[in-house]
C-alpha cells in the first residue's frame, strides 16, 4: 500500500464524516414536515401533487397499508417500465433505431429497476433508447431509492413511536423524498458532472474517423442527469455497458471521487438522522461507526491484495530476476486513471452500498480482492448499504445482537425502551434466510444446468465465483458483476429477477412487520440490568453478531470459490 493510497481513503472518510450531521439534521425536518430552506419553493408543488394524486397527507397508515401501497406503487411502475422497453421503437427519442427488447430480458430489467438493483444483462448504448433511459430508468433511479428511504423512515417511526398504531404515509414520505432530497441533490449533481466533461445531449450518436484511419461511433445521450441519480439514490444502472469506467460517465479522477461520496451520501445521514429520531445521539453514531470500521477492513483487504498483484506473474520476473510483488500490482480491469488505490476504494464503497456502479471490472481482481466486495454484499448490504435499506438492514442485525445479549445476562432483550419479543426475531431471522436461501438454491442450480454453466467465461472456483456473485448481487439488490459471466439468457433473465424480488421484498415487509410490532409497544426508562446499545461495547458486540452471521452462512461456498481459488493460484494455478 502507498502513501497515496491511504492519504485518499482518509479524505474520502473525513468527507463523509463531514456531511453527515449537517445532511441527517435536513433529513430529520423533511421528515418530520419541519420548514426547510426549500420549502417555499417546494412546498406550491408538493401540494399540488397531492391534490392531483388525492393523496391526503395526514391520514396514516398501519404497517400493513403501508405495506400494501408500496408494493401496488412497485407493481404498476414494474408494469410500466416493462412496456416502454416492450414498445421503445415507436417511442420518441430513439435517434438510433433501437428495436424493442426482447420479452424475458425486459422482465429482468424491469424488476431490477424498480428493486433498486439496477442489474444490467444487457449493454446500456446498443439496448436502450434515450426516452427508455429517460422515462423509464432515470425515473425508476428516483422512485426505487425514495422507497428505500421511505421505508427506513416509517421503521424509525415504529421504534420511537409509543403505544400507536400507525407508521405514516407511503405517499407522503415518497413525494417528500423525491421533491426535497433526491431531486435538489441530484439537480447539483448533475451540473457539477456536466461541468466536468460528462456528456447530457439528445444528439444522434457521432460517427468519428480516429487516427489509424478507422471508424468508430460514439453513443451520445442524456448521461449526466442520470449519473447523478444513479450514484445518489445508491442504484448503479450505467448508461453504457461500461458504468463508471467509461469516460463518458465518469471522465477524471475528480468525477470518480466525487461519485464514491455520492454512494454514501445519504446511508451516513440517515444514521444521524436515526440518532435525533430516537433522541439519543449515540445511538446513530454506534451505527455509523460500526459501517465504518466495516467499511475500512473491507478496503484495506481489497487495496493490499490488489496493489501485491498475482504471484504467479510476479515470479516470471524482469530480465530474469524474481520480485517480490507483480510490478505495479495487479492492474488488469482497471482504469489508469483511476489507479489500484481508487479503485479498491470505489469497489469496496459500491458493493458496501447497495449501489453495483463500477469503474473497473470485478471479476480480473486477484481472489481475496473480488470476494471482499462478495462479502459485503453477503453481509446484507448493511455497511452504510443502500439509501435506506442500510439503515433499516443494520437494524435487523441490531436487532439480533440484542436478543443473543439478554440471552448471555438472563433478561428479557429490550432496545430503545422496549422489550423485543419472539414475534421480532423470528421476522428478522425469515429476512435474513430468505436472501439466503435464493442465493444458495439457485447458485447450487446453476452449477449444475448445462445452460447456465454455458455462459460461463472461466472455469473451476473462479467460474463458481462468477455463478455466487450473480445471485449474491441480485439478491442484495446490488447489480454489479463479476463481468466474466453472459446473464442475458432465459435461466439467467427469469432467475435473477425472482432473486431480486425475494432480496428486495422478502426484506422489507418482515421489517415492516417488526416495525408494526414496535410501534404498539410501550417505552420503557432504562434500569439498572438493561443492558445499553449506545455504548462501544455493543458496537464491538453487533460487529461480531455481523460477521459470524455471514460467516457461518457462507464460508463453505467461499471456500469453494474465491479461497480455494487464491490458494490455487499460491500454487502456480489460474483460471
Amino acid at each position: 500500500m502507498t502513501f497515496n493510497g491511504i492519504f485518499q481513503f482518509l479524505i474520502f472518510l473525513a468527507v463523509i464524516l463531514l456531511v453527515t450531521k449537517p445532511l441527517g439534521i435536513y433529513l430529520t425536518k423533511v421528515f418530520t414536515n419541519e420548514r426547510t430552506f426549500l420549502s417555499r419553493i417546494l412546498s406550491p408543488l408538493e401540494r399540488l401533487i397531492y391534490k392531483l394524486c388525492r393523496i391526503r397527507p395526514d391520514q396514516e397508515m398501519r404497517w400493513t397499508v403501508y405495506s400494501a401501497s408500496m408494493i401496488g406503487f412497485t407493481v404498476v411502475s414494474t408494469i410500466l417500465l416493462y412496456v416502454i422497453m416492450r414498445t421503445q421503437n415507436v417511442l420518441p427519442f430513439n435517434p438510433a433505431g433501437m428495436p424493442n427488447v426482447a420479452p424475458d430480458l425486459s422482465f429482468n430489467t424491469a424488476v431490477s429497476f424498480t428493486t433498486n438493483t439496477n442489474w444490467q444483462a444487457y449493454s446500456g448504448e446498443s439496448t436502450m433508447s434515450y426516452f427508455t433511459q429517460m422515462a423509464g430508468l432515470a425515473f425508476h433511479n428516483f422512485t426505487s431509492a425514495a422507497i428505500g428511504i421511505s421505508i427506513a423512515v416509517a421503521v424509525v417511526r415504529g421504534f420511537v413511536r409509543s403505544s400507536a398504531q400507525t407508521l405514516g404515509n407511503f405517499w407522503t414520505d415518497l413525494v417528500r423524498c423525491s421533491l426535497y432530497v433526491l431531486l435538489p441533490l441530484s439537480i447539483l449533481g448533475t451540473i457539477f458532472f456536466v461541468s466536468q466533461g460528462v456528456i447530457q445531449n439528445l444528439s444522434p450518436y457521432q460517427t468519428i474517423t480516429t487516427l489509424e484511419g478507422a471508424k468508430q461511433t460514439l453513443t451520445m445521450g442524456p448521461v449526466a442527469s442520470q449519473e447523478a441519480i444513479k450514484m445518489i439514490g445508491t442504484n448503479g444502472g450505467g448508461f453504457f455497458n461500461a458504468n463508471s469506467a467509461h469516460p463518458f460517465e465518469n471522465p477524471t479522477p475528480t468525477t470518480s471521487f466525487v461519485q464514491v461520496i455520492f454512494i454514501f451520501l445519504i446511508p451516513a445521514s440517515l444514521t444521524y438522522f436515526f440518532g435525533r429520531m430516537v433522541k439519543d445521539q449515540k445511538q446513530g453514531w454506534i451505527l455509523f461507526g460500526v459501517m465504518s470500521f466495516l467499511f475500512s477492513v473491507g478496503f484495506f483487504v481489497t487495496y493490499s491484495s490488489e496493489q501485491s498483484g498475482n504471484p504467479i506473474i510476479s515470479s516470471l520476473g524482469v530480465n530474469q530476476r524474481q520480485m517480490e510483488t507483480q510490478a505495479g500490482g495487479n492492474m488488469e480491469g482497471k482504469e489508469v486513471r483511476f489507479g489500484i488505490a481508487h479503485t479498491a476504494l470505489f469497489a469496496t464503497a459500491t458493493t458496501d452500498a447497495s449501489c453495483g456502479a463500477v469503474n473497473s471490472m470485478h471479476d480480473s481482481f486477484t481472489p481475496i480482492g473480488g470476494m471482499v466486495p462478495m462479502i459485503n454484499i453477503m453481509l446484507g448490504e448493511i455497511i452504510f448499504g443502500g439509501v435506506g435499506s442500510g439503515l433499516y438492514g443494520m437494524l435487523i442485525f441490531v436487532l439480533l445482537a440484542v436478543f443473543i445479549a439478554g440471552l448471555m445476562v438472563g433478561r428479557t432483550p429490550e432496545y430503545l425502551g422496549k422489550k423485543i419479543g419472539a414475534k421480532e426475531i423470528k421476522l428478522a431471522v425469515l429476512a435474513l434466510l430468505s436472501m439466503v436461501f435464493v442465493i444458495l438454491g439457485f447458485s447450487g442450480w446453476a452449477s449444475v444446468n448445462p445452460s447456465a454453466l454455458s455462459s460461463l467465461n472461466n472455469q473451476g472456483a473462479h467460474g463458481l465465483s462468477e455463478i455466487l456473485y450473480t445471485f449474491v448481487s441480485s439478491a442484495g439488490n446490488n447489480g454489479s458483476a463479476f463481468a466474466g459471466l453472459n446473464a442475458n439468457t432465459m435461466f439467467y433473465n427469469i432467475t435473477t429477477a425472482i432473486t431480486m424480488l425475494v432480496g428486495r421484498f422478502f426484506v422489507i415487509v418482515p421489517i415492516l412487520a417488526i416495525a408494526g410490532s414496535m410501534v404498539k409497544k410501550v417505552s420503557t426508562a432504562p434500569s439498572p440490568g438493561t443492558f445499553l446499545t449506545n455504548t462501544p461495547l455493543f458496537g464491538a458486540l453487533l460487529v461480531m453478531v455481523i460477521l459470524i452471521i455471514g460467516g457461518l452462512t457462507f464460508f463453505p461456498a467461499l471456500s469453494l470459490g474465491p479461497i480455494l481459488e487464491h490458494l490455487m493460484m499460491g500454487a502456480g494455478k489460474l483460471f
